[in-house]
């Protein structure tokens, strides 16, 4: 392609964008004032499905489109990653050096925080439609939780907990679950990722109806995501590395 095509092509683009910009943002209301039309609405539509946490309502119930296209980037980004850093011609995998001493204080603490994370990262997960957090955020600190062992000098140990064969599997299942969840609304007749499920009573643990089991299902996925990316990057660094290049 040419420098003249390429300059139609980003200037057809640009003038787009900025059409598109000026139509999402001419009707909104004024910065700095009280009048907040949108928050009013969510919080209704929160109130209405039994959903305590706001923002779990508008990430899974209100806008779950959106958050189902954020799965999918997460998606895209693990398969990206696994692709990139699959080991070159020029590169063998050997076995991992001995890991550098640590303080004993910084082993036992990795050891006893892993249960402890694990637990915190389940709560955080099915409690988002409750408290501040949910599945995304949840799944982050359920496989932070896992590379504790890292820290506390022990890799082979890391090798052996993480769920290595299993846990690229379970990132496109758990977006799977998410799109056929989307598509049980869809079936019902109330329309893509629609909140159809008994939604319980404001506050309780079994309340706000799919949001609860989209916040399950997205903390399994995150997780997956997060210990496949993860077992990658350390991968590279630790069993292949620039030592082992033939």
């Amino acid at each position: 392609m040419s420098r003249r095509a390429r300059l139609v092509l980003f200037g057809l683009g640009a003038v787009g964008l900025a059409v598109l910009w000026v139509v999402a943002t001419g009707g909104l209301p004024p910065v700095g004032t009280d009048v907040h039309p949108y928050r009013d609405a969510a919080v209704a539509a929160a109130a209405a499905h039994a959903t305590a946490n706001v923002v779990a309502s508008i990430n899974f119930d209100q806008r779950a489109v959106d958050t189902l296209g954020e799965e999918t980037i997460l998606l895209a980004s693990v398969v990206a990653v696994t692709t990139l850093l699959r080991p070159a011609d020029d590169e063998r995998v050997e076995p991992p050096d001995p890991p550098p001493a640590v303080l004993p204080a910084t082993r036992v603490a990795g050891w006893a925080l892993l249960p402890v994370t694990l637990l915190v990262g389940a709560d955080v997960v099915l409690h988002g439609h409750l408290t501040p957090g949910g599945g995304f955020q949840g799944g982050v600190v359920l496989a932070t939780a896992l590379h504790l062992l890292y820290l506390a000098g022990s890799f082979p140990a890391l090798q052996w907990v993480r769920p290595t064969r299993w846990a690229p599997l379970v990132e496109p299942a758990g977006s799977g679950l998410f799109v056929v969840t989307g598509l049980v609304g869809l079936a019902a007749g109330a329309g893509f990722a629609a909140n159809i499920l008994p939604t319980g009573v404001l506050g309780a643990p079994l309340s706000s109806g799919t949001v609860l089991v989209l916040n399950v299902v997205a903390g399994i996925g995150v997780g997956a995501s997060i210990v496949t990316l993860l077992g990658q990057f350390l991968r590279q660094e630790v069993v292949i590395g620039p030592e082992a290049a033939s």
